[in-house]
């Protein structure tokens, strides 16, 4: 294939991953979104490997690769639950960051990458390697320990080191000196040392950013990574003069970065206070002046629970991590259509920060096979609580707490809820009383209108469905 003809399939691939994202902004044109981005990804692919730039003997091990990998996929996406996305979308994350080191180092270790470079394209080269190794080890440690907090193998509680944002900006001095080290080097033996040195900070900068962030913020990180590696993947694509990985990692890079702008506006943080971390860390409830709730807790039944769906002519279902923890949206559908088949005005909704990564609650609802449009995002329902007769919460916590509003002196005060207080009745399903992952207790629990469900939200709704039905 002529390097001509690899152009214009860049082109075509480009477009076709700008329609892909396009159409991944709303539910319904989402399954045309991932055909478009599987079929740009099927002709870079095969118009990097078919063009100039790969020998005939290199084939063999590229398929070979390309065998290995597709096969671990093929396995992941068999096997991986949609209650696991979240973890396997920040292990993702992090293997873009290790192609980005790789690919660095390669490039670097590679005579014939810079042969017939003049002195200043040398440098520029170099400079690439050097930001590209950077901001691939942020990725892929930062992402590895996402990956731990995600799964539950390390604590949501944020790791907060005295000093540390001292300890950060002299690791950045140290990188910016080994980086001024790096570009004089004469020779490729002299330059090893300052990567190595600047690649070991940047597995620690990454560790140490991602452990001091709490909890609460993980949907976040989940977006920064996302976007941290999509300036990985261009990175790579300038060590490796390859424009179709500038264009693409500049896409991922940007839509990362909007979207974790707008998961910042939905909790009312900026960037900057999540990057410091502590927020989501398992605090006491009254810390920072926040006001301890008060009032009665009054639990219901699963029977008593239907009986009040059952004479509802609105209701409104407000998703959360608990459901996904459960694997009840199943059932949740199930309730749904029954509530609908007898007139009830069944509508979901949604908090842009629900569950461990954003579109989670989405994405089990389409799973689930929840028809879309009743699916509404926050803004679109919380106008519409004060005529809901029931509004029913399954394992959310913090984005239905009514202290962002009512307690200046919570630390979620001014972040954007879900106002389900405003129904008519308002039922929480929970395992136990205890606070959500933000670590702030939630005074909805001991409002008048409010109804506690304990229990397993799959065993408590399959037993509300089984009375509905009965």
């Amino acid at each position: 294939m002529s390097a001509s003809l690899v152009t214009v399939a860049y082109i075509g691939a480009t477009i076709l991953f700008i329609l892909s994202l396009g159409g991944l902004s709303n539910p319904e044109t989402s399954r045309r979104g991932n055909l478009y981005g599987m079929v740009g990804m099927t002709i870079a692919v095969l118009a990097t490997v078919l063009g100039p730039r790969v020998t005939t003997a290199g084939i063999p091990w590229i398929i070979g690769a390309m065998v290995v990998g597709a096969s671990i996929g093929l396995y992941l996406a068999r096997s991986v639950q949609m209650t696991q996305m979240p973890e396997l979308v920040a292990f993702m994350h992090s293997l873009v960051g290790l192609a980005a080191m790789v690919v660095g180092y390669a490039s670097y270790f590679d005579p014939t990458s810079t042969a017939g470079y003049s002195p200043a394209e040398k440098t520029i080269h170099e400079f690439e390697v050097y930001i590209g190794v950077f901001i691939g080890a942020i990725t892929l440690s930062g992402s590895v320990i996402a990956f731990g907090k995600l799964s539950g193998k390390i604590g949501g509680k944020p790791m907060l080191l005295p000093g540390r944002h001292w300890l950060n900006l002299i690791g950045l001095l140290v990188v910016i000196w080994f980086g001024r080290e790096f570009l004089h080097a004469e020779t490729i033996d002299q330059g090893v040392t300052p990567l190595i040195v600047m690649t070991v900070i940047a597995l620690l900068f990454g560790i140490h950013m991602v452990m001091a962030i709490g909890g609460a913020d993980m949907p976040v990180v989940v977006s920064m990574l996302n976007s941290y590696s999509g300036w990985a993947a261009a990175a790579t694509g300038f060590m490796l003069s390859n424009d179709l990985l500038i264009v693409i990692g500049a896409l991922v890079g940007s839509s990362g970065a909007i979207l974790s702008y707008i998961m910042c506006q939905a909790m009312n943080r900026n960037f900057i206070s999540v990057i410091a971390g502590g927020f989501g860390g398992g605090a006491p409830a009254a810390s920072g002046g926040a006001a301890v709730p008060a009032g009665e807790v009054v639990s219901i039944s699963a029977v008593e629970t239907a009986d009040l769906l059952r004479d509802a002519k609105s209701v409104v279902i407000v998703p959360g991590y608990g459901m996904a923890v459960a694997q009840a949206q199943h059932t949740v559908n199930e309730i749904t259509k029954y509530l609908r088949a007898k007139g009830v005005n069944v509508r979901f909704g949604i908090h842009p920060v629900a569950g461990r990564m954003p579109g989670h609650m989405n994405v089990l609802l389409a799973e689930a096979k929840v028809p879309y449009d009743i699916v509404m995002e926050m803004d679109e329902i919380n106008d519409d609580f004060p005529n809901t007769d029931v509004a029913m919460v399954i394992g959310a916590n913090d984005i239905v707490n009514p202290a962002a509003q009512e307690d200046p002196g919570s630390p979620i005060a001014g972040m954007p809820v879900l106002e389900v207080w405003k129904a008519k009745t308002s039922i929480v399903m929970k395992r136990s009383m205890a606070s959500g992952y933000a670590g702030v207790d939630n005074p909805l629990f001991y409002k008048e209108n409010n109804r506690m469900l304990f229990g397993d939200a799959k065993k408590m709704l399959d037993e509300v469905l089984a009375a509905l039905k009965g």
